[in-house]
């Protein structure tokens, strides 16, 4: 704790706070309060975007985010200073996930456009393409579903259930899954720190073998990009929030690179 610089100390307290209340205040459903959802969803709050980064989905989670904060928050602090550390950390969390949400709320109105489309010229080859294109993971008995309506396509209550069918995908497209995390401002630390000090030597975790900071930076900028544009079933990172917070990050820097003030 003695290395531990004064934001960045601040910034562990808070998170493990955040932790130790998601715990503590299930009943009233603290982290899904906190997390942030969907524009426009019934759960969503502007707030969110501030409060998401101090909530985490697990102790795994916590520990790997805070141990980035820990190694490397320090020295951008001593670096930039408390007051200039706290912004970037701030402004590359909250813009991962306005990066995430926007294009969270495109792919949503992807499907919304899908839907629309569906209920106004409804027809089992049309309700099976909806399904395939648009449900990662769906209930088998979906498939019971669209083998009876291809068999009876003419039939007006399997073609009124395939809309309503429709119409539940797009509820459940909106409304489920939020965001939490400190790793957008994470990915914006180590963005930072590959920039600043590109040639610096990195220990990994997994595996523990050396790597140069620009190095690192440019391996989890690829994959945080290639895994948004290519989600498996059931991957539940927010990798566009990753990538998001990298972004951020990169410009923040340069706009100061060239601050009248000098900071480099």
């Amino acid at each position: 704790m003695q290395r531990l610089t004064p934001v960045v100390k601040n910034l562990l307290i808070i998170n493990v706070v955040f932790f130790l209340m998601q715990q503590i205040f299930t009943g009233i459903h603290f982290t899904e309060m906190v997390s942030l959802w969907k524009f426009g969803s019934a759960n969503f709050a502007p707030y969110q975007f501030m409060t998401y980064m101090f909530a985490h989905g697990g102790f795994m989670h916590i520990l790997f985010n805070m141990l980035g904060l820990v190694f490397l928050g320090p020295l951008l602090e001593q670096f930039w200073g408390p007051k200039r550390f706290l912004i970037f950390y701030l402004v590359t969390g909250i813009g991962a996930g306005v990066l995430y949400n926007g294009i969270e709320y495109y792919q949503v109105s992807q499907v919304q456009s899908a839907v629309d489309m569906y209920i106004a010229n409804p027809d089992p080859e049309a309700f099976n393409r909806l399904v395939v294109e648009n449900i990662e993971s769906a209930n088998p008995a979906i498939y019971d579903f669209i083998d009876a309506y291809a068999k009876n396509p003419d039939n007006d209550r399997l073609e009124a259930q395939s809309v309503a069918y429709a119409k539940q995908l797009y509820n459940e497209t909106f409304n489920f899954g939020s965001m939490l995390g400190a790793s957008g401002a994470i990915y914006g630390i180590l963005m930072a720190f590959g920039l600043l000090f590109p040639n610096t030597e990195l220990m990994l975790l997994f595996p523990p073998i050396p790597i140069k900071a620009k190095y690192l930076v440019l391996i989890l900028g690829a994959i945080a990009l290639y895994s948004g544009l290519n989600r498996a079933g059931g991957d539940n990172t927010a990798h566009f929030a990753h990538l998001g917070g990298m972004v951020f990050a990169f410009f923040m820097i340069q706009i100061w690179k060239n601050d009248r003030n000098k900071f480099y």
